[in-house]
């Protein structure tokens, strides 16, 4: 799909505004095409992948059915329409009307330039959002095509590891099923189903006395899923065929990885970690690196095209989760596929955040249908160890006054009733921060054992952060400008630099539309942004090179001490998904990489904090910190360390140390003094790896050109040595 050029790059500027001038507008969609006649014993369905959103279908005149939900697939039978030629029709409502037709009583809040998404079954953030512009498009967003099914078929089925023994060496496998078959028909029907992982086989069938059932299947010796960094992610070739009289008469084809996954979590914790909020798969403790994914595009149409760039960086960031975060479409089977390969644990919340949203039994019966589409879809995939309910609806009865998050019956009630009945054994997380009955007796937000550490965000290492008392952070960020290039991309020339007063930087921050603020005042972020240099290094710097550069060392920093404040506290921490990898647009945002792929300091800074054996200091106690070995593999490692103070150009440290599987343990200390900057140069190997990290070490604020000349002597390939910059050397 191109660009008609009727409106400029929406990107670009203040363009974006265009589009809220479209809202209204009714969309039709004409297209002929023909159908050679169909095969034998099939019937014809019309299948739309993404119809966004309020939809009439009509193919030759006849009116199919009608859609309300974006997020989800919608089918039609055409068998009594569908002929040589045809025309399809598809009229489009728009979605900010057929908002207003609801009732809005007082029970539904949300924030105020987002009420109108409440009743309607779009994304979220298409409204508006603090990372996202106000897009409310419409649209056939996925493709529309035709299906011949067989008569008689597979609706369904489902591959689940039942059981995995605790030493792995053997597990039993359960497929679940159901048939659509000819009523009356004396045939003899069978089920069966073979797998195939290397030289790791297994199969089984039976006679079907019934149109669904299960089929038990055990094998011995089994390869297992594991996440990236734990093992290989090992996955089964999967045939599941329907025979009648013998003679196979319908087949699913699909991947399935022999693993278990559970959630461990308590209602709350305290200042002591006496709580819990740890995944544990087949059996073994999983410490949790990773990123939050939101929407990769504004306009969901080219989020397939741009996938394939963006999900290598997953595996060089030695991330092993996502959490699809839950103001977001449900992502393309490409990403899924993608990570059952590569090893990568995803977190999907349902598509709802940081509102109050029906409770009516309208909406209930939509989000059911809508739940139970989505997890027939991704349930086959190994890498889905989570569902979650929603993005912060429980915290949002807090900010909102609502009272108890816990009548909330749609992450109460009808999701796990869903889940219930169609996907038992993952785990379920009701909201993301959860707040229940026990915590809400407890004070609500205060100390739930997984959270979102977002604050008053000014400097990193703030009691904020410091004290924070959970041990799981699903979102933590930090903000970076990014690069000069991008900015001569989106930003107006004269609206490049200064950021003070510049109503493009403010656009292109935090508000979706210049009249509605999101902060309060408007350039919230953008001050945010500028203060946050400030606390680091003391001062603005008054060239835009040396701004960028200054905002993405301090982004750097920030997501690099969250990462290794949580590793370096292994078990007492038990994971960090900070915010985010990718923008969805061009804009100033807590992301690692722009719109345009242009990556930040910080990339480089979380891919060797997040390697899978790492050295880092803990932040100092007294007069000395602690040095920190880190060593995620379910294997021993063995290494030598060299820690050497850059300003002063000496070794301080050094030694050879075994560290045990999966641990983090404490080899040593250096000498803190607080009246002393430096930056410490750590560098460690084995026989399998060479790794590199660093230490700002001192108190704030940092000179800015000994900062970079010290990055740049610590770790001579650093990308701080492509920045321009006015600054001394």
């Amino acid at each position: 799909m191109e660009s008609c050029g009727l409106l400029k790059d929406l990107f670009v500027g203040r363009n974006i505004l265009e589009v809220q001038r479209l809202e209204h507008l009714h969309v039709f969609y004409v297209r002929e095409f023909p159908v050679d006649e169909w095969p034998e014993e099939t019937e014809p369905w019309l299948i739309f992948e993404g119809v966004d959103c309020f939809a009439d279908v009509y193919l030759n005149g006849a009116k199919l059915g009608s859609c309300d939900n974006m997020l989800i697939a919608h089918e039609f039978f055409v068998g009594n329409v569908l002929k040589a030629r045809n025309e399809l029709l598809v009229h489009i409502r728009p979605a900010v009307e057929e908002a207003k037709k609801a009732a809005y009583p007082l029970g539904l809040r949300a924030q105020g330039w987002t009420y109108e998404s409440l009743h309607v079954r779009k994304a979220p953030h298409m409204y508006g959002w603090d990372i996202m512009p106000r897009a409310v498009s419409t649209g056939l967003w996925r493709p529309v095509r035709v299906d011949f099914r067989p008569v008689e078929r597979l609706e369904a089925c489902h591959l689940d590891t039942a059981i995995l023994a605790p030493d792995h060496a053997h597990a039993e496998l359960m497929l679940y099923y159901e048939a659509r078959l000819q009523p009356g028909n004396e045939a003899d029907y069978e089920i069966a189903v073979e797998g195939r992982c290397g030289a790791s086989e297994f199969s089984g069938s039976q006679k079907m006395a019934f149109p669904a059932g299960r089929l038990r299947i055990k094998l011995s010796n089994p390869q297992l899923w594991w996440p990236r960094g734990s093992g290989d992610a090992c996955l089964y070739e999967v045939e599941v065929r329907l025979l009648k009289n013998g003679i196979p008469i319908d087949m699913r084809r699909f991947r399935h990885g022999i693993r278990q996954v559970e959630l461990v979590r308590t209602s709350v914790t305290d200042e002591n970690g006496s709580g819990e909020f740890v995944f544990r798969v087949n059996g073994e403790k999983v410490f949790i690196k990773g990123t939050n994914w939101v929407p990769v595009d504004a306009f969901h149409w080219r989020d397939r095209q741009r996938l394939p760039q963006i999900v290598p960086m997953l595996e060089e960031l030695h991330c092993n989760m996502i959490r699809c975060w839950g103001g977001n479409i449900y992502e393309d089977d490409f990403l899924f596929d993608w990570c059952d390969e590569h090893g990568i644990m995803v977190w999907q919340d349902f598509a709802m955040a940081c509102a109050l949203y029906p409770q009516d039994e309208s909406f209930q019966t939509k989000l059911a249908r809508e739940v139970r589409q989505v997890v027939r879809r991704l349930r086959q995939h190994a890498c889905l160890v989570l569902w979650a309910g929603d993005n912060e609806c429980d915290e949002a009865h807090f900010w909102l006054q609502a009272g108890d998050p816990n009548r909330n019956v749609l992450t109460r009630q009808v999701i796990p009733t869903v889940l219930k009945e169609e996907d038992p054994g993952r785990p379920y997380l009701p909201s993301s921060p959860y707040i229940d009955e026990t915590a809400f007796r407890q004070g609500g937000t205060q100390f739930p054992p997984e959270n979102h550490l977002w604050g008053p965000r000014g400097y990193f290492k703030d009691d904020f952060y410091t004290k924070a008392v959970c041990h799981f952070s699903s979102e933590i960020g930090y903000h970076g400008c990014p690069s000069v290039e991008s900015l001569r991309r989106f930003l107006s020339p004269d609206k490049i630099w200064p950021p003070q007063n510049n109503d493009e930087w403010v656009l292109h921050s935090t508000n979706p539309r210049l009249d509605t603020s999101i902060f309060s005042p408007p350039d919230y972020r953008v001050n945010l942004m500028l203060n946050q240099v400030k606390a680091l290094f003391g001062t603005v710097p008054e060239t835009l090179e040396d701004f960028v550069f200054a905002s993405q060392a301090t982004q750097a920093e920030a997501k690099k001490f969250f990462i290794e404040r949580f590793r370096s506290a292994k078990w007492r921490r038990t994971g960090i998904l900070w915010w985010n990898l990718m923008d969805g647009w061009p804009q100033f945002s807590d992301a690692v990489v722009d719109y345009y792929f242009n990556r930040k300091l910080a990339y480089e800074f979380i891919r060797r904090s997040q390697q899978d054996v790492c050295v880092m200091l803990r932040e100092p106690e007294g007069d000395s910190q602690q040095i920190v070995a880190v060593n995620d593999l379910r294997r021993e490692a063995s290494i030598r360390i060299a820690i050497r103070d850059v300003a002063a150009d000496r070794e301080v440290f050094s030694g050879e140390y075994d560290l045990s599987a999966n641990c983090a343990e404490v080899v040593g200390s250096l000498p803190f003094d607080p009246n002393r900057q430096m930056l410490y140069r750590i560098a460690w190997n084995s026989e399998e790896t060479i790794g590199l990290n660093h230490y700002l070490a001192g108190l704030p604020p940092f000179d800015l050109s000994h900062y970079r000349r010290w990055l740049n002597e610590a770790m001579p390939e650093s990308p701080a040595r492509s920045y321009r910059s006015s600054l001394s050397s």
